[in-house]
C-alpha cells in the first residue's frame, strides 16, 4: 500500500517525517524508520514498567505519543515528555493524529522540546518513573550523540532523580549487556524481553527495569 506522507521537517539533528499506510501511522527519522501504529506492545510495556497508577513520570521521546497515552490510561497524576524533535510536538499540538492529539491536550501531560540528556540532570524534583525510549536503544542510534543517555555517569544520574522505590526503564531494540552491567550497579535490576512479530519476522526487544532501593 502507498504511503502518504502527513508532515515532514528539518531539524537541526535532520529530517522528521509522519506518514500514513492506510489506518497505519509510521514515524521516520533520518530517513530510518522508527515505529508505527501498527505494533505498538514495547511502548505500552514501557509504560506499564512505571507501575500501577504511578504518580509523576518522566518519559524520553513523544514517538507517536502510545506510552504517555497508556499512562494517563493507568493513572499518572503528571507525565513530562521531553522530545528532541520540536516539529514533532508541533504535529502533536496541531493533531496532525489522533494519538498525538490526546497525548497533546490532556492536562495532565506537560510537553518539553528538548534533550533529555541535558534537560534531566537540571531538574531537583524526584519522578516516581522515569522512562527511556531514545533512538533504538545503545546498539542502534540514529542519533550518535544519544549515546550519552547509555553512559554510566548519566544514568547514575538519572537513578539519583528517582523518588524511593522509584523505576527507571529503558528499551532497547536489542540486548545491551553492558547497559545492564552499569544498571545492576545501581540497583535492582529485571531485564524483559518483549517478543514482536513484524511481516513475518520475530524480534526480542528488552526493556531493562531499575529500582530505586
Amino acid at each position: 500500500m502507498p504511503s502518504v506522507e502527513l508532515a515532514r521537517a528539518h531539524t537541526p539533528q535532520g529530517e522528521i517525517a509522519l506518514r500514513s499506510r492506510g489506518d497505519v501511522i509510521e514515524l521516520i527519522v533520518n530517513g530510518v524508520f522508527a515505529m508505527d501504529s501498527a505494533e505498538v506492545t514495547s511502548e505500552l510495556a514501557l509504560a506499564d514498567a512505571a507501575g500501577p497508577r504511578p504518580g509523576t513520570v518522566l518519559v524520553g521521546g513523544l514517538g507517536l505519543g502510545y506510552t504517555a497515552a497508556r499512562l494517563l490510561d493507568n493513572g499518572a497524576r503528571h507525565v513530562h515528555v521531553v522530545e528532541l524533535a520540536g516539529p514533532l510536538i508541533d504535529w502533536a499540538m496541531q493533531g496532525v493524529t489522533e494519538q498525538l492529539e490526546r497525548v497533546a491536550h490532556d492536562p495532565r501531560i506537560q510537553l518539553h522540546h528538548g534533550d533529555i540528556a541535558e534537560w534531566l540532570p537540571r531538574r531537583d524534583e524526584a519522578f516516581d518513573a522515569i522512562l527511556l525510549d531514545v533512538d533504538n536503544g545503545p546498539g542502534f542510534l540514529i542519533h550518535d550523540h544519544n549515546a550519552r543517555v547509555y553512559a554510566a555517569d548519566w544514568l547514575r544520574t538519572a537513578s539519583e532523580r528517582l523518588a524511593p522505590g522509584g523505576v527507571l526503564a529503558i528499551w532497547s531494540e536489542d540486548a545491551a549487556p553492558e547497559l545492564a552491567a552499569t544498571l545492576a550497579g545501581l540497583g535492582s535490576l529485571t531485564e524483559t524481553v518483549i517478543e514482536v512479530e513484524r511481516e513475518g519476522r520475530r524480534f526480542g526487544y528488552r526493556l531493562y527495569r531499575l529500582r530505586q532501593q
